[in-house]
């Protein structure tokens, strides 16, 4: 099983970047130091979203580029991985598609969904939302610390927390168990997206 190498997670939304170019906004977040980003526009069409895709792996080729629910994207550019949600197709049948190499991540929302994910064979999973925020509520209500710990003790692939993460939020969530952080707005949306990104990973590196 490939390791999962990185701890700061970017799930993409250019709805968010204040206007900016997404590209130009994941640059940054790279030359702050961001190694992994999940590309996640799912409203957009598939030849546009390859396009796109091509764009992030022509500028930032050092980036870990893992492609939301588009498996046959994944395969075809040679991306880092797949991301998928608990809705998507049958984990086993990606992981049997997926590169020895290529690593699979799963969006879930319990304990018993990231149980599942690692029986499944993901290489880790993304649980939340842990805090309330707006772009998580159709999710329900937020998990909180406990549950993100119990999840911790069930299993022994990496857990990314998700969900109204700041910074200051990023220690309470290592502690109880966190491999590392998922992000959206915190770092697309902020002014300063070098800043934001230097915060979320010094922040990361303190609890390591």
């Amino acid at each position: 099983m490939p390791s999962v190498d990185f701890r700061l997670y970017v799930v993409t939304d250019r709805h968010q970047t204040a206007g900016r170019p997404l590209v130009s906004v994941v640059g940054r977040a790279a030359r702050a130091g961001l190694r992994a980003v999940q590309l996640r526009e799912r409203d957009l069409p598939i030849r546009e979203l390859l396009s796109l895709a091509l764009e992030l792996q022509c500028a930032l080729p050092d980036m870990q580029l893992f492609i939301n629910d588009r498996l046959d994207l994944a395969v075809a550019l040679g991306c880092r991985g797949v991301h998928l949600r608990e809705s998507s197709l049958p984990a086993p049948v990606v992981r049997s598609l997926l590169q020895p190499s290529q690593l699979l991540g799963l969006s879930v929302h319990s304990i018993q969904g990231a149980v599942a994910a690692e029986r499944h064979g993901a290489d880790f999973v993304v649980l939340g939302p842990i805090y309330d925020t707006p772009s998580k509520r159709e999710y329900g209500a937020p998990l909180g610390l406990q549950v993100l710990e119990q999840t911790a003790r069930r299993v022994n692939i990496p857990i990314f927390a998700i969900g109204g993460m700041t910074a200051s939020r990023t220690r309470e969530v290592r502690q109880a168990g966190a491999f590392g952080v998922a992000v959206l707005s915190s770092i697309l949306s902020a002014s300063n997206v070098e800043t934001a990104t230097e915060q979320f990973l010094t922040a990361i590196e303190r609890e390591s």
